[in-house]
């Protein structure tokens, strides 16, 4: 078993879209008219599937995140990724160093609905995601 994708709702799923794109995320496919809505498949261009699902039925009301936290992207620069973004008009914050070191970094900002995203910059030699070498105290 394994974690295929998020889906999201949406309330604009142009502006979602390019929002989704300025972050780095590709279109893969879209689903039109299915129970749930219009779907937009989207990737990142390293990634070889899906990761984010963006969910657009405007008959549904308004969007609202609700118990969702946030979404998790892994970048290779952090301070480059923040700069391109703010100079496409997306707004995130300052970098910091969750371990006050030179190659550990992250950031938070907002998708158009509301959405929490973190980005993450590992140190050298980390893993592409979290593993159990993570959490040393949990063992």
């Amino acid at each position: 078993m394994r974690t295929l994708h998020v889906g999201l709702r949406v309330s604009d799923i142009e502006r979602s879209r390019d929002f989704y794109t300025a972050l780095g995320y590709e279109v893969v496919g879209t689903v039109p008219d299915t129970p749930i809505g219009n779907l937009t498949m989207l990737k990142l261009a390293e990634d070889d599937v899906v990761s984010v699902e963006l969910v657009h039925d405007p008959a549904r009301g308004p969007v609202t995140p609700g118990g969702f936290s946030h979404l998790v992207v892994q970048v290779e620069n952090l301070h480059e990724t923040v700069a391109r973004l703010a100079g496409l008009g997306i707004q995130a914050d300052p970098p910091s160093s969750p371990d006050g070191t030179e190659d550990f970094w992250t950031s938070r900002l907002t998708d158009p609905d509301g959405y929490g995203i973190e980005l993450v910059q590992w140190p050298t030699g980390h893993a592409d995601g979290l593993t159990v070498a993570d959490f040393p105290d949990n063992r």
